[in-house]
């Protein structure tokens, strides 16, 4: 028996695509600016925001939980190792892009930077908060990072499907 030939086996796997995705219905143009109309705009310096001050509120929370300042001062550094990085790299992304290879560049390049920031923040932290507590430092970013989730949900103009 004969082996079928690539192009054979090409048109086989097209022919098994196609019938998968036979109810997939491009856009038109008019439809697709209707779609992005419709769809919430969240302001990324409105979750930076956000982020400052849940972090605020992670070292009241945490000075009145101990009634030690230097947990407090760890908890407010590991808020700030999440702020500041997120707020350089929202800055960095702000300017327009002409393609779309460059819009990937600018973030994956500013997405390098803010990792390496938080983590020169961390390396840095036990000569800049004396009586460091890296549990209350972890605990700031945690919280101060999940952040991001809270915005997601709560950004107006989202339906729920439950």
């Amino acid at each position: 028996m004969a082996q079928p030939s690539t192009r054979e086996k090409t048109s086989a796997s097209e022919t098994a695509s196609e019938d998968e995705g036979s109810d997939f219905k491009p856009l038109t143009a008019e439809e697709a600016q209707e779609w992005r109309s419709r769809q919430p705009i969240v302001s990324v310096w409105r979750i930076v925001g956000l982020q400052a001050l849940v972090g605020v509120l992670v070292v009241l929370l945490a000075w009145l939980l101990t009634g030690r300042s230097q947990v407090a001062w760890s908890a407010g550094y590991g808020a700030l190792s999440v702020v500041l990085p997120a707020a350089l790299f929202a800055r960095g992304m702000a300017r327009k892009r002409h393609s779309a290879g460059a819009a990937m560049v600018g973030l994956f390049g500013w997405e390098f930077v803010k990792i390496a920031l938080t983590v020169a923040m961390l390396a840095a932290a036990p000569r800049l908060v004396p009586g460091l507590s890296w549990l209350a430092l972890l605990a700031g970013m945690v919280v101060t990072m999940k952040t991001y989730w809270v915005a997601l949900l709560v950004r107006p103009g989202v339906r729920r499907t439950d």
